[in-house]
């Protein structure tokens, strides 16, 4: 338990510093019309979206310990805390400034680990039916279908509605992780789950991309945000198990509910100020994200 604690939070901080760098470099790349193969090459030529990639990879690996040890509600609650680092890093690096609301998201988001972390129990099963692990691969072609008639839109409500696949994206992933069969070379190639799992990632980071282009931060992750928690939470303790410690169900659920309503309270630490002009710029008929605040004196 405490090396998927441990993992869980490492995971967090890398997720944390990743948002604003990955933010930063999607509005430096050209704003794309439509969903097209070119945009995933603009980025990947962004030195802070490949920053934030990085750490993204490397949280990314830490929870996969996370997610083969602990129950999913808890992985998923603490991973996607890591807004609450954005919202330190912006202090530190941004002098961003925190109002009262800030400081009351990241009060309710250590409350809320501090509860799911006294609350979480041994995880569920690791396995799963053939069906489930096709039903994983079927919600990653649906997520991918639907991103297609989503770009075609702008403004906040197009930046949620991506941010929502993002999110069903990287929760298949999750899920993915969990339930896959990694009793060989062969078991893995011939796993729906593997493939799930690969475009499930790609489709969230593309929807993600194309979110951030559309609107502001703050409405894509945290749209973003409550479909990756809420859904492979519930999965985790409908179909594989999960539960908390006994007698502690209140206390998971109130920390559940807790953490992911302070992180959403801290979407908006993702946003960070667009250029003014040039290709980065968003398109006029789109409201500019606010900018971070900052203090008088910088």
């Amino acid at each position: 338990m405490l090396l998927g604690l441990a993992t869980a939070l490492a995971a967090a901080v890398c997720f944390g510093f990743a948002c604003v760098f990955q933010a930063r470099g999607a509005r430096a790349a050209p704003t794309a019309d439509r969903v097209r193969p070119g945009l995933l090459a603009q980025l990947a030529r962004s030195g802070p979206f490949l920053l934030g990639t990085g750490l993204d990879i490397a949280g990314f690996a830490l929870s996969i310990v996370a997610l083969r040890t602990m129950p999913l509600f808890f992985v998923q609650a603490v991973t996607n805390a890591g807004l609450a680092v954005t919202a330190g890093a912006a202090v530190w690096l941004l002098g961003a400034r925190l109002h009262r609301s800030d400081l009351a998201g990241i009060a309710a988001v250590v409350v809320g680990l501090t509860l799911l972390a006294f609350a979480s129990g041994a995880d569920g099963r690791n396995h799963a039916g053939p069906a489930f692990h096709v039903a994983l691969l079927a919600a990653t072609f649906a997520m991918l279908l639907l991103i297609v008639p989503a770009a075609r839109h702008r403004g906040n409500g197009a930046a949620a509605a991506l941010g929502v696949l993002s999110g069903v994206g990287f929760g298949v992933t999750s899920l993915a992780v969990r339930v896959l069969d990694v009793s060989g070379v062969g078991a893995l190639l011939a796993d729906p789950a593997t493939y799930a799992l690969v475009l499930g990632g790609l489709g969230g980071y593309l929807a993600f991309a194309l979110a951030l282009q559309r609107g502001s931060v703050t409405a894509a992750t945290a749209a973003g945000t409550v479909s990756e928690t809420f859904g492979p939470a519930l999965v985790g303790v409908l179909a594989l198990g999960d539960q908390a410690r006994p007698g502690a169900g209140w206390a998971a659920m109130v920390g559940f509910t807790a953490a992911v309503g302070g992180t959403v309270v801290l979407a908006r630490f993702g946003d960070v100020e667009a250029p003014s002009d040039g290709p980065g710029a968003p398109p006029t008929d789109v409201p500019a994200p606010a900018p971070l605040p900052r203090t008088a004196d910088r």
